[in-house]
């Protein structure tokens, strides 16, 4: 639930209810599809039935993995066989051929509410045995023998706001959790999710205090918030959103928003939109960028392997390389372009540096140590970026000293708006791996006559 609704390449359907101890298949989401399709209605039936069935199929099953409706639950998987909770799958069965080829031009469709994000939860019964407030499968004969289009029947079920959403990206599904616990300081679309969800979930719960700026940035608002939610859920009380943490949030607000009901409230845009770019591709420029590459300088000053990179915003070829190298060295497909994954490994192998390189008060010009800092935050890197802002006080009186606190307040958070707008940074009033590593090198220059950056000469590398 990160982002635009996608058609998985594969599913993986638990033979039985939920909590039954069955066997588990993964099979191509086209075949699951077909499958459902030969095992829910017949082959004989008008053509637009059908049809209008399989829209109904693909749109289910897609809400389920959209959703992580039982992966949030902590389930292995994502769709039951059992129509009890779901719908039909027979393991290994007869496949029809005119429900093939009818299923092969529509597995990369599904139903959505106008104006909504989610595929719609197209609740279905077959209209004889068992009658709901969906779609009647035997109903849907009727109305193909009169005449109705297969978009007609859905409207005539589900309303007339729904659209049909057609050959939508078919692509891997991977969890949305990012395989890292995300604690104070770390930045990206991840926190903007966790912010709306809890959002959100704060009016059902007002316990859980709203976070006032949602701006991808874990700060210590971010920070109370999650640790009422873990209160109030009977979970460990760390403010950090590990994986349990990440899909219990998850859980509970697709439960209050009803994502996975027919009355479902909805997602919009607003709701799912990244605030930050994630993929990163040559030639680009921008900050994301520049973050990137200062990621990699660090890196390659450690790891002999990693080729080394200028910290310049543009995605050239040099970045390229050290992007590939960089990927080579983790094993991960060298394709020279930064998706999601390949941040998330950069980002675990700069902390590793940053938890490898010991500070000690000989050490006065440090790396950025992996957190970002924000008004309300505190710390011993809150002291070292106020101790470097008032240095260059004296030099540039433009940028105003601030009292070595250890504490992010006002007076701070204008000092470092002052920095940026004097150097050409984006002016977002907190401390990032970029604002950070422009504050301590001017520091370095202005105090030692030469950039005193640690990863210009670690001292050791990692090969």
């Amino acid at each position: 639930m990160t982002g635009q609704p996608f058609i998985p390449r594969s599913i993986t359907v638990h033979l039985g209810p939920p909590s039954q101890s069955s066997e588990n298949v993964t099979v191509s989401f086209r075949d699951y599809v077909k499958n459902v399709a030969c095992s829910e209605i017949y082959p004989t039936w008008p053509e637009n039935s059908i049809r209008a069935n399989i829209y109904v199929i693909v749109s289910f099953a897609l809400n389920r993995i959209y959703t992580e409706w039982y992966r949030a639950k902590g389930y292995d998987f994502d769709i039951t066989n059992s129509t009890s909770f779901d719908q039909s799958f027979v393991n290994g069965r007869e496949i029809f051929g005119n429900v093939s080829r009818i299923a092969d031009q529509l597995f990369t469709n599904y139903i959505r509410r106008r104006g909504r994000i989610e595929p719609l939860f197209a609740a279905f019964c077959d209209g004889v045995e068992v009658t709901c407030n969906g779609l009647s499968q035997w109903g849907t004969v009727d109305l193909a023998k009169n005449g109705y289009t297969p978009y007609q029947i859905l409207q005539y079920y589900y309303g007339e706001d729904i659209d049909i959403i057609t050959d939508a990206q078919v692509m891997s599904n991977t969890p949305s959790y990012p395989g890292t616990p995300l604690t104070l300081g770390i930045i990206g679309n991840d926190i903007r999710t966790i912010q709306v969800q809890l959002n959100r979930i704060s009016r059902n719960f007002p316990a859980i205090p709203k976070i006032s700026e949602v701006d991808g940035v874990y700060g210590t608002e971010t920070e109370t918030a999650v640790k009422a939610f873990q209160e109030i859920f009977d979970l460990p009380v760390t403010g950090i959103v590990d994986k349990t943490t990440w899909y219990k949030i998850a859980y509970i607000y697709v439960s209050v928003k009803r994502l996975a009901e027919l009355n479902s409230e909805g997602l919009s845009m607003e709701d799912i939109q990244q605030q930050y770019k994630e993929e990163l591709v040559p030639g680009m420029q921008s900050i994301e960028v520049k973050n990137l590459q200062y990621y990699l300088a660090v890196i390659g000053a450690y790891y002999e392997a990693v080729a080394p990179v200028s910290i310049t915003g543009y995605y050239g070829n040099e970045t390229e390389n050290s992007v590939r190298s960089f990927q080579r060295v983790y094993g991960l497909e060298e394709t020279g372009t930064v998706n999601r994954q390949v941040w998330i490994d950069i980002y675990r192998a700069y902390r590793g540096i940053i938890d490898a390189v010991p500070i000690d008060d000989s050490v006065d010009v440090i790396l950025f140590q992996g957190r970002i800092l924000k008004e309300g935050m505190s710390g011993e890197d809150v002291k070292r970026i106020q101790e470097y802002l008032t240095y260059i006080n004296r030099s540039y009186p433009g940028i105003p000293a601030v009292n070595n606190t250890g504490y992010y307040g006002p007076l701070t958070r204008a000092s470092v708006l002052a920095f940026q707008r004097q150097f050409g940074i984006n002016q977002t009033g907190f401390v990032g791996a970029v604002t950070w590593n422009a504050i301590a090198s001017l520091y370095s220059d202005l105090k030692y006559g030469f950039d005193k950056q640690p990863f210009q000469n670690p001292g050791f590398t990692i090969k």
